[in-house]
Order: C-alpha cells, then sequence, then structure tokens
C-alpha cells in the first residue's frame, strides 16, 4: 500500500539558493562600492592630510581634529576635537567603508552610515547652498536604498556577502 503525503513542503531557504545576478544588481553593487569608497577615502584623506580635503598640517595622525570641520557651531562645538569624538567618528568612517566595499554587513553599514551623514548635514547648518539637499542627503537617500536591498543580500553581487553565513552579517 503506498501513502501519499498531502501536506505541502516548505521551501527551501530562498538565501540558501543562488540566484543569478541581474542588471540592476551590478548597478546596485557599484552604488554600494562607490559610496563604501567615498567613506574610505574620507577616512584616509583625514588621517594622512593628503591634501584633498585635508590639509597636511591638520592631519588627524599629527594631532588635527576630524570633526572640527562639522562640529564648529552651536551646541555641538563642545565636543570638536575631543578624542573619543574623532576617535568614533574615523571608527565609523573606516568600518563603513570597509562592510560597504567588501558587501559584508550592508544593512548595518547603511543604516549606521545613513545616520552619520545626517548628522554631518544637520551639524553644518545653516548651508551656504542649498539647505535641504546636498551630498550629505543624496548620499543616505541611497545608503536607504542600499539597506533596504541588504534584506536581498544585496553584498553579494561583486561583494563578499555569499560568503557570509549570518543573515545580520549580509
Amino acid at each position: 500500500m503506498v501513502t501519499t503525503d498531502s501536506t505541502p513542503r516548505e521551501c527551501e531557504d530562498a538565501d540558501s539558493e543562488e540566484r543569478p545576478s541581474r542588471p540592476v544588481d551590478y548597478v546596485w553593487a557599484i552604488a554600494r562600492i562607490s559610496i563604501g569608497w567615498l567613506f574610505l577615502w574620507a577616512y584616509v584623506d583625514q588621517t594622512f592630510g593628503l591634501g584633498f580635503t585635508t590639509p597636511a598640517n591638520r592631519a588627524w595622525i599629527y594631532g588635527g581634529s576630524p570633526t572640527s570641520r562639522f562640529l564648529r557651531g552651536g551646541d555641538l562645538a563642545v565636543l570638536a576635537g575631543q578624542p573619543w569624538v574623532d576617535g568614533l567618528f574615523m571608527l565609523g568612517l573606516l568600518g563603513f567603508g570597509v562592510c560597504l566595499v567588501l558587501g559584508v554587513a550592508t544593512r548595518a553599514a547603511a543604516v549606521a552610515g545613513g545616520i552619520t551623514l545626517v548628522l554631518m548635514w544637520a551639524a553644518e547648518l545653516p548651508l551656504a547652498g542649498d539647505p535641504l539637499v546636498n551630498e550629505h542627503i543624496v548620499y543616505t537617500i541611497v545608503l536607504a536604498g542600499l539597506a533596504g536591498l541588504a534584506m536581498a543580500n544585496a553584498g553579494d553581487t561583486l561583494g563578499l556577502g555569499r560568503l557570509v553565513s549570518k543573515p545580520y552579517l549580509k
């Protein structure tokens, strides 16, 4: 006597299946890597004072404060130059950049990087140019898109996301 099980079987975990990359996946991967590079470049330039946005004499390794440019007015000015504030800021730039470029912890890096960018925008108010939409806001919008896509494994295309087995690290 043959019996059949009529209960529906649950599908395998969708994350474990390899999905071929689509053209839009490459667009978002390039956006992820580009924003990650912006964070890494800011870290390197402010650490070593390469002369692009940070003169050599204001480099972090020579005692310059990477936060003094953003925390220059209002109630936040008291935080500028504090070693713990500078250290956390620089650690954030390095961490966001590495995670986004490599495609690991993309959601966490995108959310934390977006919050940092909005705070940097707010610390510079009033802005000399457009007070509503400047590069910090545009980058934050792209990071919000990446954070949403991180749930769809945004770090897999051109990244190490497929090598990471823990969902919270994707």
